[in-house]
């Protein structure tokens, strides 16, 4: 059975004479929604162990203790699957994603996600949380991701993601020879007019940042570590091909007529989530989780570094 996740805080000089609704909200960081529902459930919020009202000024020391209740994902069918755990705690669940797998149920698509695989992981364990997936990474694209096991977990690190605060790292094999040791894309992002489901750089766009640097250099194609400052849809895909060095394998932003021949073919985009990076919701410490380089675009490396893909420099007397 799952037992409650409990956040104890305690009352720090500078916020002596708060009200326990600021020190709950400000203090602990608890979003208003999850106040409104915790006001409702009987015992939940306690002051040195005893239940309280919101608006009685607290004193440096005392003891805030808040019970988060359990809840469940009843709407997503559990399904057996290979769940690759790289952390867990009672707060978040990170995983290394594979490619090709969708992150959470969509219309027609019920089944055959990651969400599905991770609730039948917690119930094969007799535990009980609602599926709350923190950001996303696209269908083809392999790596590191976080879900969180509660709504203040969830809470705590989306806010970081909404501030720019959250550091993510990937790794990327593109077409060409990419000169520039390392750089930065500076390229509005929207939706393209004539196809909604792809995205361009355009002036009328949402700013969006991204920066490289090579790892890797072969003739036909590039090994790339990507930072993307901001999060939009597609960015790495678009921004890279931007810069005239679309993926490898990815199918929706290179023209298969020019597709360069000489670099070996994978079956999806060449965009590996290596390292995530955040404040930890409940050590408020800063946390790093990496996950291993997926084994088809580790294959693609190496088939890179054949003697007729390698770039050769030829050696000066």
């Amino acid at each position: 059975m799952t037992e409650p996740t409990k956040l104890t805080y305690v009352v720090p000089p500078e916020q002596s004479g708060w009200k326990l609704r600021s020190v709950l909200l400000t203090g602990m960081g608890l979003s208003r929604k999850l106040l409104i529902r915790l006001r409702g459930m009987e015992g939940m919020i306690r002051v040195n162990g005893s239940s309280d009202v919101l608006y009685r000024p607290l004193q440096a020391g005392d003891t805030v203790e808040v019970e988060l209740p359990v809840e469940t994902s009843d709407t997503i069918l559990p399904q057996p699957m290979d769940i690759e755990v790289i952390h867990e705690d009672d707060y978040l669940l990170i995983v290394n994603k594979p490619a090709g797998l969708i992150v959470h149920p969509t219309v027609g698509h019920y089944t055959n996600t990651m969400a599905n695989g991770i609730v039948h992981y917690w119930q094969a364990k007799g535990e009980s949380y609602k599926f709350r997936p923190i950001h996303r990474l696209d269908q083809d694209t392999s790596g590191v991701i976080a879900v969180a096991k509660n709504g203040y977990a969830h809470q705590f690190v989306s806010e970081q993601f909404q501030k720019g605060e959250v550091k993510k790292t990937y790794i990327a094999v593109v077409y060409g020879r990419v000169e520039r040791d390392a750089g930065v894309i500076e390229g509005p992002i929207d939706r393209d007019p004539d196809e909604p489901h792809v995205r361009i750089v355009t002036p009328g766009g949402a700013p969006s940042t991204t920066h490289y640097e090579v790892v890797e250099r072969f003739t036909a194609a590039t090994v790339v570590r990507v930072k993307p400052v901001t999060g939009r849809t597609h960015q790495i895909r678009v921004h890279m091909k931007h810069i005239g060095h679309p993926l490898v394998g990815d199918g929706l932003y290179i023209d298969p007529d020019i597709r360069p021949a000489a670099a070996p073919a994978i079956e999806r985009q060449a965009l590996h989530a290596e390292t995530l990076s955040f404040i930890h919701p409940d050590t408020k410490e800063r946390v790093l989780y990496a996950a291993p380089l997926a084994p088809d675009i580790a294959a693609l490396i190496e088939s890179l570094r054949e003697p007729s893909l390698r770039e050769i420099e030829e050696e000066t007397p």
